[in-house]
């Protein structure tokens, strides 16, 4: 059982107490010393909330999670799985920073890489040569995998860097940024606030950010929506493009989490523009999808694939190995 987002089935766990054997808990932020699954104590969970600061809008949440959950089960172990376990084999082209080596050497800045247990699933259940995962959800990640192998990932130090998403920026200038602080006033904790809450689809185009409420907005026709669609597509695509280079080309591509499953608009568009890799949509199989699905043309030369994010399970294996 899996108990990772600030408690909120607590009402299931206190209805299983007594029937588990162990609890899971995946960690989105693991730094560089957790890159396996680990049993939680004390130290565990000081080092995991040392790393809130890299992951505000998860690890937080992640320890409120253990808290509870040690509560309800307080005598079984209790397992971390962290996300950026799965990209521990990205090579060092991809993970250094081009930045002073102190920086790597003495504060651990590095590209980490997260969503990890999801894109850990994907690569056991379309197994590929070539594999570029798109975990479409609040937070969005494009991986490169290579023989079931995390080799790049659009994600870095922290869940920040990439593509755009629900309310985090995504990447931008680091110039932008300085000058905010010089300039207009902005401290740490504004930025902090204004790239993780009031950015990505919400900065682009208002509203809440979510993909449902932004479909229908663009497909209204409304400004600002239509926008912040094509800002969204046109990153996610050059993502992929440049995922699919850093493992020598394309054979599958997956769309998973909320947005990847549940979204054929941004399907469509995202794959409108991947034509030139081989990617060939079949439209009405794209239309009419529920997880897990193949919706490749017949005779497109890379498979594509809506695969449902089965995290929780591959978390509890993890534990299950862990443990005696």
């Amino acid at each position: 059982m899996a108990a990772d987002d600030a408690c909120e089935e607590i009402d299931s766990l206190e209805a299983a107490a007594g029937r588990a054997d162990a609890v899971a808990h995946r960690v989105v932020h693991g730094g560089p010393r957790f890159r396996k699954p680990v049993l939680i104590d004390r130290k565990v969970r000081a080092r995991i909330f040392e790393l809130e600061s890299l992951a505000p809008l998860h690890n937080g949440a992640a320890l409120r999670g253990i808290e509870e959950a040690e509560r309800v089960f307080p005598d079984v172990p209790h397992v971390a799985v962290f996300d950026t376990g799965f990209h521990a084999t990205i090579p060092d082209e991809s993970a250094v920073y081009a930045l002073p080596k102190r920086w790597r050497e003495e504060w651990g800045v590095y590209r980490y890489g997260f969503h990890g247990l999801s894109v850990q699933w994907a690569a056991e259940q379309v197994r590929a040569l070539r594999l570029v995962v798109c975990h479409l959800g609040g937070g969005c990640s494009v991986t490169a995998v290579r023989n079931g192998r995390s080799i790049d990932t659009s994600m870095g130090f922290s869940p920040l860097e990439g593509v755009p998403m629900a309310t985090r920026s995504g990447s931008v200038d680091p110039g932008i940024l300085l000058y905010m602080l010089r300039e207009h006033g902005l401290d740490a904790e504004s930025l902090d606030r204004e790239l993780n809450y009031e950015s990505g689809l919400k900065g682009l185009a208002g509203g809440s950010g979510d993909m449902r409420e932004l479909s229908d907005r663009a497909l209204a026709g409304e400004p600002d929506a239509l926008l912040a669609m094509d800002v969204f597509v046109h990153r996610l695509a050059e993502s992929v493009a440049g995922k699919a280079a850093a493992i020598g080309g394309l054979d599958a591509l997956v769309f998973t989490a909320g947005i990847g499953e549940r979204s054929p608009l941004v399907r469509r568009l995202v794959c409108g523009r991947l034509g030139f890799l081989g990617v060939e949509l079949d439209a009405a199989r794209n239309n009419v999808c529920r997880p897990d699905a193949d919706i490749g043309a017949e005779g497109s030369a890379v498979r594509v694939v809506v695969l449902r994010a089965r995290e929780e399970l591959v978390a509890a294996r993890a534990a299950r190995k862990l443990l005696p």
